[in-house]
């Protein structure tokens, strides 16, 4: 059964956070090295993707928990697997490999829990992250007009990971922690091309990031000019993640919940970080923040962003179970006549 008629079903369960679960693992240089890169002129101790690629078994039993706690989707492990973003590391020569391993591990583990619980499938999405530059704003205060990166560079950026992570074989690409909406519009760009180039399509998610109280992404849209700005590609889904708790979250997700023709998901932080950068929301304290977009009907995707582990999942999951979905039949069937 296609994802899309899942999710007119039920509520599907998004995994939680990647980077909170690897650092349960205290890890070192040399395992962020492995072999293949243990000659590297510079560091990449924090480089979480090439985990995929110089401890997979890590990456691996990441998704097992996550889909043990009852997460339908999960992401892989590539949210800064764009040349761009690895440039920090000096490895832009490596992005098909890393996303192509990413892609595959995760397809891997959902293939199994898909064999398991065939009653239950389970689905990969290709995330692709904001990367760490953006196209609408100035780095530098002292000269507003100036960009560090171009639209077009981006659109090849973006481009080079998505066909890497469809040949590795996700099920969707996952835009991701938007800021900069002129970035997101690249990548849908790059996705769309790529799109016509190989005739081989799969359904795109997307996902913004308010960034303050003010209810606006870092380049100042608030969530319906965000919705508006990307609806003009049919996509499976639309939502906000990371940023604040899930409490301050709501508010917006209603905005997109009555103006999206599109899926809604939701996958919010643990609440906010402390003096440490530590998210100290426990998984029921979150569980019942996110149970009021449940019984709102706002969401048809819920998960975890910073600070999630597989408890936090597991608790997510069994509460989306007692819950339907949001309702969107009448508004998708005008999107697909465009």
């Amino acid at each position: 059964m296609k994802i899309e008629e899942i999710l007119k079903e039920r509520i599907l369960v998004l995994d939680g956070a990647m980077g909170t679960m690897i650092q349960q693992h205290v890890l070192t240089e040399e395992d962020f090295r492995g072999e293949r890169f243990k000659d590297h002129p510079y560091p990449l101790k924090g480089n979480n993707d090439l985990l995929s690629i110089t401890r997979p078994d890590i990456i691996k039993d990441i998704h097992g928990q996550y889909f043990e706690a009852g997460a339908d989707i999960a992401e892989t492990n590539t949210f800064s697997g764009t040349a761009i973003a690895q440039a920090d590391y000096h490895l832009e020569d490596i992005i098909y490999e890393l996303n192509f391993q990413s892609a595959k591990i995760a397809k891997e583990v959902a293939d199994e829990f898909t064999r398991r619980e065939p009653h239950k499938p389970r689905f990969v999405a290709g995330a692709m992250g904001p990367t760490n530059k953006t196209a609408s704003l100035s780095p530098d205060v002292n000269n507003p007009g100036y960009r560090a990166i171009t639209f077009d560079q981006l659109v090849a950026a973006f481009k080079e990971q998505a066909k890497a992570l469809i040949d590795g074989g996700v099920d969707m690409l996952l835009l991701e922690t938007i800021i900069d909406t002129l970035n997101a519009k690249a990548a849908l760009f790059a996705i769309q091309t790529l799109f016509e180039e190989t005739g081989n399509r799969i359904p795109i998610m997307v996902s913004g990031t308010i960034t303050d109280a003010s209810g606006r992404t870092l380049s100042g849209q608030t969530t319906e000019a965000f919705l508006i700005s990307v609806s003009h590609v049919p996509l499976l889904s639309i939502g906000l993640n990371c940023a604040m708790g899930a409490s301050m979250l709501r508010p917006y997700l209603q905005v997109l919940s009555e103006k999206a023709p599109f899926f809604i998901s939701a996958y919010p932080n643990a609440g906010l970080p402390n003096e440490f950068g530590q998210y100290d929301e426990s998984a029921e304290q979150m569980g019942a923040q996110v149970e009021e977009f449940l019984k709102e009907g706002l969401v048809n995707i819920v998960g975890g962003c910073c600070g999630t582990t597989a408890e936090h999942i597991k608790v997510i999951a069994r509460l989306a179970a007692r819950y339907a979905p949001r309702k969107v039949e009448s508004q998708l069937s005008t999107v697909d006549s465009r």
